[in-house]
């Protein structure tokens, strides 16, 4: 009898769209993904990645505002919520060299080897300067899943690291500073794309709080969209 395929579940993920304005409009930080990667190979992308377990204990000054935890906390706890944002400000800083967060002259000191070099820039993450735009769950028979959700915040919060704009570890190549009119003639994943058109509403919008956010469960055959309104 023929073994049955091990469902992968998927692994909580998260990632952050930086905008800010410039001489063609207000633009964001795409970076492309090494062609040897197994998943999504030679795609722009966000900065992001995997939860880290030392993401849900990371120091941080503020909260996450009540209309983005309203949002978050369908389908995770509060705590889950926190580690997911942080997870997206730690990804950035890795893949960017940008510290989102406030300078502080006595930073706290923290044994995580995933946040002691965040920290040591002298920057604390500030969860309260985050919004939440989109959530994208990739599809069932994929070796690899992620459960992946997208965070937007203003570039004025985002310090370099190294003095040297947007040096981070190699893994997204090539960042740059895409406008958002122009992000069309990049090879965008559909979820990408999403996360865009989400921040591009929330610009034009009265009030960005008052809108949903979108759930895009990826399937084989389409994609299943829903909305959490808080």
């Amino acid at each position: 009898m023929p073994r049955m395929p091990k469902r992968v579940v998927p692994r909580d993920a998260a990632a952050l769209v930086i905008t800010r304005p410039g001489p063609h409009g207000i633009s964001v930080l795409l970076g492309q993904r090494h062609r040897g990667h197994a998943f999504m190979p030679n795609k722009f992308v966000f900065p992001g990645g995997r939860v880290d377990p030392s993401d849900a204990r990371a120091p941080h000054v503020g909260s996450l505002r009540p209309h983005v935890l309203a949002k978050l906390v369908h389908g995770c706890t509060p705590a889950r919520a926190r580690a997911l944002a942080l997870a997206a400000v730690r990804e950035t800083f890795e893949e960017a060299g940008l510290l989102i967060g406030r300078r502080e002259e006595a930073p706290p000191h923290t044994r995580a080897r995933a946040w002691a070099p965040f920290l040591a820039h002298g920057v604390v993450p500030a969860l309260d300067l985050l919004e939440y735009v989109a959530r994208a769950i990739t599809p069932p028979g994929n070796q690899r899943r992620f459960d992946t959700r997208f965070f937007w915040v203003d570039a004025e919060f985002a310090h370099e690291a190294s003095g040297a704009a947007l040096a981070g570890s190699g893994e997204l190549q090539g960042l740059r500073w895409v406008p958002l009119a122009e992000t069309h003639a990049l090879d965008l994943p559909e979820a990408t794309q999403m996360a865009v058109a989400e921040v591009a509403k929330r610009l034009a919008a009265a009030d960005p709080r008052a809108l949903p956010v979108p759930i895009a469960r990826f399937t084989r055959g389409g994609v299943r969209v829903d909305l959490i309104r808080g």
